[in-house]
């Protein structure tokens, strides 16, 4: 079995919580197409990209949009979206992501973020976590979508190792499977009984140990 070299980790749900944000932009937009959503709905959009994530929203409106209405659409929400975005500070990072990050690279591991945002950067600099990632690969550098595993063999190769030596860090099920799918090891980070596929389940980088992701 290779030793693990590298965790990778996805962003929202993970280190921070915008779910909030894309929630209310997305639902503003449902709103000035003339219909609503709810936050059971929006558990669906998890790790999908901006396009994908639209073309479910304006299905569920039953709303039809051609490809060019869909870029203005999904530019609008994320106008919407980066205006929440900018006003976030360190106080958003999820409990024990910091810590948890801070450890595993006083261990030597390797660190990549694996995000289907494409704001990743500049949340990382609101929050004050950039300087904890070797690598970061997000929605700008990758095409394919979750459950795809593409954004952590991406990640894999920016920091030079094996897939197999990589363990990803995911609150959805669609990033579990990618993991799966790229031959990693995967810690799911809420509900064992919904993210079932993964390694180990924990309900917050709180809980997680270097001496949990050794054994893995």
């Amino acid at each position: 079995m290779s030793k693990i070299k590298a965790c990778i980790f996805d962003l929202d749900g993970v280190i921070v919580d915008t779910a909030v944000y894309h929630y209310e932009a997305w639902r503003r937009l449902a709103n000035q197409l003339g219909f609503d959503f709810t936050e059971e709905q929006n558990e669906q959009l998890k790790g999908i990209s901006r396009i994908e994530s639209l073309k479910i929203i304006l299905n569920w409106g039953t709303v039809a949009k051609t490809d060019e209405e869909m870029q203005e659409l999904a530019t609008l929400k994320n106008t919407w979206y980066v205006e929440m975005i900018k006003k976030m500070t360190p106080s958003d990072i999820l409990p024990g992501a910091k810590e948890f990050l801070e450890a595993v690279r006083a261990n030597k591991y390797l660190t990549a973020l694996g995000s289907a945002s494409k704001n990743s950067e500049m949340i990382l600099k609101q929050i004050g976590l950039m300087h904890l990632f070797d690598a970061l690969v997000d929605g700008n550098k990758v095409t394919k979508s979750k459950p795809n595993p593409e954004v952590f063999l991406v990640g894999a190769k920016e920091l030079n190792v094996n897939p197999g030596e990589c363990v990803v860090f995911e609150d959805a099920i669609a990033g579990v499977q990618a993991a799966k799918a790229g031959n990693m090891k995967a810690v799911g980070i809420g509900e064992a009984a919904i993210l079932n596929e993964a390694d180990l389940v924990v309900k917050g980088l709180f809980e997680m140990t270097i001496e949990k992701l050794e054994n893995l």
